[in-house]
């Protein structure tokens, strides 16, 4: 599977790319939540039963990498996805953002989003999550483009690996630098948006940094590199209503 949407509007018109983490920075989740909502939604009980305990027997091992590798852990979390038809996964990924990435979009996102394409930025989401569970929210956000993980297919099947570059860690910082390249935007007046530590290779190679509501790590070392932190509105479009 490809990326999932493609680019209407050419590179070249915006001034610089804005990029963007998804999960904890625009929506309330994190890798798992998709996860687990495919894995509940299986042809048959039995089925979704099976793929629930394997990954509870992982669940030990997952933590431990989420740790250490950011690249293994995401290797190992989509290792479960194995033997699903793509045509499955399709209708699924539509499923699991009406009902568990939609409901979590934070206030602030649509509002942060226009802010850049006001600025002529174009607007990159750099996500670990699958090409095809973000799918729906790149379109619905209206950004331009998506560096998500893919699954290997094999006769129309995953076969629980990803194709390389796995989107992780510090590979995201050389992921966005050669897309940079390759649009011909100098990464010197680039945008780079996240609220974890996790991400400070992807925020350090861009000239411009942003911290949204970052966690106490990426907060401490915004104050010590001067980066700008944001605070986004992160309640929910539904929270508070009746």
């Amino acid at each position: 599977m490809g990326h999932p949407i493609t680019e209407t509007t050419p590179a070249t018109a915006y001034r610089a790319t804005a990029y963007f983490d998804v999960d904890g920075t625009l929506v309330g989740t994190n890798l798992l939540h998709p996860m687990l909502h495919v894995l509940t939604q299986q042809p048959t009980p039995l089925q979704s039963l099976r793929r629930i305990g394997k990954a509870l027997l992982a669940a030990p091992m997952l933590a431990a990498a989420e740790l250490r590798d950011r690249r293994r852990f995401n290797e190992l979390l989509f290792s479960h996805y194995e033997g699903m038809s793509e045509d499955r996964l399709v209708v699924l990924a539509d499923e699991t953002y009406r009902k568990v990435i939609a409901p979590r979009v934070f206030r602030g996102t649509r509002d942060l989003l226009a802010q850049c394409r006001r600025a002529d930025l174009r607007v990159v989401l750099v996500t670990g999550s699958l090409d095809i569970t973000v799918a729906p929210l790149a379109r619905e956000l209206g950004a331009d483009h998506v560096i998500a993980n893919r699954l290997e297919m094999r006769k129309g099947k995953a076969t629980g690996k990803l194709l390389r570059p796995v989107v992780a860690g510090p590979a995201k910082a050389r992921i966005i630098a050669d897309d940079a390249r390759e649009v011909g935007h100098d990464l010197g007046a680039c945008h780079a948006y996240s609220d974890s530590a996790s991400d400070v290779p992807m925020l350090s190679v861009v000239g411009h940094p942003f911290c949204i509501n970052p966690d106490w790590r990426l907060r401490d070392l915004a104050t010590a590199y001067d980066w700008a932190v944001l605070d986004l509105d992160r309640s929910s479009p539904g929270e508070g209503s009746e």
